[in-house]
């Protein structure tokens, strides 16, 4: 079960990114696609969905050993504990249940 979840705001700890935080798009592979962070110039092939082609602006995907859970604003490691019969995810800083 992964700590970072799709829709999760993070904060970028390490890399040339340091500091920006937005909304996980996407988890990959032990990755992780943050909005309007990591963008990348792509230069693309004219396709059914992108008539034209040319240069875009696109995220690329981040370790996800370089963001951390934005919690309240505060910057929290994630922990798992048994409520009931569902596991969910707690905030190690506060205790307060994520989902």
């Amino acid at each position: 079960m992964n700590k970072i979840k799709t829709g999760d705001t993070v904060k970028v700890i390490a890399g040339k990114e340091k500091g920006k935080d937005g909304k996980v798009l996407a988890v990959k592979d032990g990755r992780v696609l943050i909005e309007g962070v990591n963008m990348v110039t792509k230069h693309t092939k004219p396709s059914a969905a992108n008539q034209n082609g040319g240069i875009v602006q696109k995220e690329a995907y981040l370790d996800a050993s370089n963001v951390m859970y934005l919690h309240k604003g505060q910057t929290t490691r994630i922990g798992f504990k048994m409520d009931g019969d569902k596991k969910v995810r707690v905030a190690k800083s506060t205790g307060d249940v994520i989902d």
